[in-house]
């Protein structure tokens, strides 16, 4: 199993609607690519300046999966509008063990 989590950092000017709009177009994912086996999103409520704004949390079967994600044209629609919004992005990708 791979899991593959996304840390998103929005603009300051970004208002929460669109910190919504970016989690509920994450999460429509799901339906639309079929590699992803499970796929959670959350919107960050800690008032820490170390904070991210929004995290993405999917899972894959392997790596050929995480692979189709990557270059689903849904998820490249999804990706084009968060760069529209953000600063910047972390991702870690790993395999259980």
């Amino acid at each position: 199993m791979v899991t593959h989590i996304v840390m998103i950092k929005l603009r300051d000017d970004v208002e929460e609607k669109e910190a919504q709009k970016v989690a509920s177009m994450i999460d429509s994912l799901s339906l639309k690519v079929p590699s992803i086996v499970s796929m959670e999103t959350g919107i960050n409520f800690a008032d820490e300046e170390r904070a991210m704004d929004i995290v993405l949390t999917a899972k894959f079967e392997d790596r050929e999966g995480l692979q189709e994600y990557a270059v689903h044209p849904e998820h490249l629609k999804v990706i084009e509008y968060i760069k529209s919004v953000a600063l910047y992005s972390k991702v870690v990708d790993y395999e259980k063990i």
